[in-house]
């Protein structure tokens, strides 16, 4: 039986403000929660117009305040970005304030372009550091040791759930050698997906975290309840990844008739292979899409990218996804 989950960003849509996409988010985790999903994660971006979530954790706090028994987190913070002891302390304060409801996905990529890294005050070397910084904030947030000069806190002894996030073999290696969970970022680099499972599973070692492997993968569902209407809420998300191959910093757009009159075949081509794990249809035509990316990645988790102009349409459509899930794991 997978479980299910939302990946958010937060998108501005045209026509509306970035504080109604902020509230459109927790509007969103709130349905969310009634229809049954396990957690409600947030991406770090940076220097992006459509994309409110730089603040991650002041995003997650405001989510979380909003419901109740939803887990909140980071999906994820783009740790080359920070210090780990200042994530410790955001992330002990979350815990601190949401008792038990907290994760901290972490990736090694920085979320923006280079420019904007040098407005971050960051390394660019740093990334090279990840294995070494993300063992340091899992020390910070774990138990106390005799002698220890420098405690996060609130932090300290609060376990907050380490995740490794990725998109290539690395990522997958470095959960498995030292035991995470381990998520995949199949909705927008499916590349490696087949291969960075077999060998987080492969290579997996048991850890005081995690007894045995979960693998958490990404996936865009645009769900409706008809195949046509799907396939038109849909060109929202594509013209996005067109506007993205064109360097054009645009707002999410209102739907259109026919996506080929937007985009160029080269951008659907792009496109295409960015969006290769994605299920667009009814309730039917979605049902068969999740039963058969199951079988072929056996994901203990499925973190879904529901990315659409309209808020009730997109609501709606993770109420057909949680409807549907419920059916292929038979409860």
């Amino acid at each position: 039986m997978a479980n299910l989950s939302i990946l958010e960003l937060g998108r501005v849509r045209e026509g509306f403000t970035r504080t109604d996409a902020l509230n459109d988010a927790r509007r969103l985790a709130q349905q969310a929660e009634s229809f049954g999903y396990k957690r409600f994660w947030v991406a770090e971006h940076h220097n992006m117009p459509a994309v409110t979530t730089a603040a991650t954790s002041i995003v997650i706090s405001h989510i979380a305040a909003g419901t109740k028994t939803l887990r909140v987190g980071a999906g994820g913070i783009m740790l080359p970005n920070h210090a780990p002891y200042i994530i410790a302390e955001q992330f002990g304060t979350l815990d601190a304030l949401y008792p038990g409801r907290i994760d901290l996905g972490l990736g090694r990529a920085p979320g923006t372009d280079q420019t904007t890294l040098r407005a971050l005050r960051r390394d660019p070397m740093s990334a090279d550091r990840f294995p070494q910084d993300v063992l340091e904030l899992q020390a910070y947030l774990g138990p106390v040791e005799d002698g220890q000069r420098i405690e996060a806190v609130p932090g300290s002894n609060s376990n907050v759930p380490i995740w490794i996030l990725g998109s290539s073999l690395f990522g997958a290696q470095m959960a498995a050698a030292y035991g995470f969970p381990y998520g995949f970022a199949s909705h927008f680099a499916p590349q490696a997906l087949d291969d960075a499972l077999a060998v987080y599973r492969r290579q997996f070692k048991p850890s005081e975290q995690q007894a045995k492997p979960y693998a958490l993968i990404g996936v865009n569902i645009i769900a409706a309840d008809t195949d046509e209407e799907a396939k038109y809420l849909a060109t929202s998300q594509q013209m996005s990844f067109a506007n993205l191959a064109r360097g054009q910093r645009k707002l999410t757009q209102p739907p259109i008739d026919d996506i080929n009159t937007y985009w160029t075949e080269a951008e659907k081509l792009r496109a295409s292979h960015m969006l290769a794990v994605s299920i667009i249809g009814g309730p039917d035509k979605v049902r068969t899409g999740i039963q058969n990316l199951l079988a072929r990645t056996e994901a203990d988790e499925l973190m879904v990218v529901s990315d659409m102009y309209d808020v009730d349409k997109r609501i709606r459509s993770f109420e057909i996804i949680a409807d549907v899930m419920k059916s292929v794991n038979g409860t």
